[in-house]
């Protein structure tokens, strides 16, 4: 079997594509040395998501988020200018901004008092005249800011190193699949509620492979597909099709027919008659705006859309917006959105926010399998002298990938790998 890992001593990958097989080193979900090199080679390089135009929609409105292990507030000044500020005062480092999200000109450490605009500015310092007559003149005590953001349709990001790609060109294949999820809304797209946050005793990037592998859905996900068929909430055509895609840097896909019902335009008899004339109301105008291709995949196929390294955008019965950090090599926290169009009456946003919370919600019917699974596959790892290598082989020997096989994970795992190596051997 031959080894490719760029060179590297221990191996992260080992791949044979004539034998048809590709497998990871369990070292990488274990290991706080490959923890901090994900750190530094991974999460400071690449664009991460921060957070969606409607949750700062008005002037004043602000989230704090907490990325790549910087605690940040992501807000639209009294301008309208979207911002990324570190959260801490350039006095003494305390937090200027304490509350999750709210609406405000003015942020305050309240350790010693110094108050920040929203624009990042330092306008009140209690005790001035105790300090020298040029100070902050160059604007060293301001806010610090993460310079580097951009968005995509009201998807923001934000990427810490000094010379990112741009956003359009990280992206690359990945807009395609992120139109057919935005072009759903007529008057554009909003997160629903707040924040749901949970923590999974497993490595993240086995949540990044979770999210887009199509192959554990029958058998982990068995009482979900039984709910279904019990409450006649089964679509015509079920499940099936579609398959898996590599999308450049990283980014990967699979598509697939359902069989939920989805908001967008797929009516279950559940829902009744009334929902069905809606639904057709839907898909009509879809056609009239986008074509009977284009409407068709958009209203009857799901999608799990990996961004690299840790953003996930689901829409299935609803969509989710999911990204995840690790803690440890043994730890992640998630957060997870519900989005939805801005015009959707409130009959069909009620049936998209039951359908989210059944299935994708921290208590689901979905969301607990999967971190039982996750859980499972990190205690598994303390066999790792004796089993020391993950198997993402399926589908390698096809000469078109499907839903089930594995390509999309590939993917993932040959950038992380690009970036891991290359850094490696940088450093």
């Amino acid at each position: 079997m031959s080894q490719t890992s760029n060179g590297t001593a221990d191996g992260y990958l080992m791949i044979d594509e004539a034998a048809g097989l590709f497998r990871v080193n369990r070292k990488s979900f274990v290991d706080d040395a490959v923890l901090a090199a994900e750190q530094r080679r991974i999460f400071d390089r690449c664009w991460l998501y921060v957070g969606h135009e409607s949750e700062i929609a008005k002037k004043g409105d602000f989230v704090t988020r907490n990325i790549a292990g910087r605690n940040l507030i992501f807000n639209r000044d009294r301008g309208g200018k979207v911002n990324v500020f570190y959260n801490t005062c350039t006095h003494r480092g305390a937090f200027v901004c304490r509350e999750d999200q709210g609406n405000s000109r003015r942020f305050q450490c309240f350790y010693h008092g110094w108050v920040f605009s929203d624009e990042g500015d330092l306008v009140e310092v209690p005790g001035r005249d105790s300090y020298c007559a040029h100070f902050n003149e160059d604007g060293s005590s301001n806010l610090a800011r993460v310079e580097r953001l951009d968005a995509y349709r009201g998807l923001y990001f934000i990427n810490f190193g000094d010379e990112p790609t741009s956003l359009e060109d990280y992206l690359g294949g990945a807009r395609e699949y992120i139109d057919l999820v935005l072009d759903q809304a007529e008057t554009g797209m909003e997160i629903v509620g707040g924040t749901q946050q949970y923590g999974v005793n497993a490595n993240w990037k086995l949540m990044t492979e979770n999210s887009i592998d199509g192959y554990h859905a029958a058998t982990t996900h068995a009482t979900y597909m039984d709910y279904l068929v019990n409450a006649g909430a089964i679509a015509q055509g079920g499940m099936g099709g579609g398959g898996g895609r590599q999308l450049g840097n990283g980014h990967a896909v699979i598509e697939y027919y359902s069989p939920w019902g989805r908001p967008v335009a797929q009516w279950v008899p559940p829902w009744g008659e009334e929902a069905k004339r809606d639904i057709e109301d839907i898909k009509a105008r879809l056609r009239a705006r986008f074509g009977d291709e284009k409407a068709e995949r958009m209203a009857t196929l799901s999608r799990n859309l990996l961004i690299f390294p840790n953003l996930v955008i689901n829409d299935v019965m609803a969509i989710t917006v999911r990204t995840f950090y690790p803690v440890s090599p043994g730890r992640m926290n998630v957060s997870a959105w519900a989005l939805a169009p801005k015009e959707e009456n409130a009959a069909f946003r009620e049936r998209r926010l039951v359908s989210f919370l059944e299935f994708l919600g921290p208590g689901g019917l979905a969301t607990p399998d999967d971190v039982e699974a996750l859980e499972m596959c990190q205690r598994g790892y303390k066999n790792m002298e004796a089993v020391a290598w993950n198997d993402i082989s399926k589908g390698m020997a096809s000469e078109q990938s499907g839903t089930n096989d594995e390509i999309q994970m590939r993917a993932f795992w040959r950038q992380w790998n690009a970036l891991m190596t290359a850094g490696e051997a940088a450093e």
